[in-house]
């Protein structure tokens, strides 16, 4: 491991069955935030999605714990990796129309599951298909590149 981020995210859901996805940058990802300091998970993600999305949820459960690493779990990582990603996935769901605005920079999309974008991280879409599937406390590892599907995680 070459230094671990810790983040936090969800799957948040509206009555139509659609999820919420953000795009900063080249990829959609599910609205969320990096962790700057010691917090802890299921009340810092409320937090990081209002900030992000403008919206307030209810945090409904545990999807699972992404490890998102260059190396496969409990290998070391090549020379120049990236830092190791552990994001906690929580469900959740919206509790009212949006507070505030996304800040720039942000683009808010809700998305049918099946058709979601080609450009998702590959959190998003392991998580993504483990809350549809009813999965809960899910442990994954994930390669930067894992694009069709998720590897389970020991």
């Amino acid at each position: 491991m070459t230094g671990l981020t810790w983040a936090v995210a969800a799957v948040v859901t509206d009555d139509d069955g659609r999820v919420l996805l953000c795009r900063g940058g080249r990829r959609w990802a599910l609205p969320g935030g990096r962790l700057r300091r010691p917090a802890c998970p299921a009340g810092a993600v409320a937090d990081e999605i209002r900030r992000e999305t403008g919206r307030s949820v209810e945090v409904t459960g545990l999807v699972g714990i992404y490890h998102l690493s260059d190396a496969p779990c409990g290998r070391p990582a090549p020379p120049g990796a990236s830092p190791d990603v552990l994001v906690h996935v929580f469900r959740a769901r919206v509790l009212a129309r949006p507070d505030a605005g996304p800040p720039a920079g942000c683009a808010l999309a809700w998305h049918r599951p099946p058709a979601l974008p080609d450009e998702v991280t590959p959190v998003t879409r392991a998580a993504v298909a483990d809350a549809l599937a009813g999965r809960w406390g899910v442990p994954r590892d994930l390669r930067p590149d894992d694009h069709d599907h998720a590897r389970s995680g020991t």
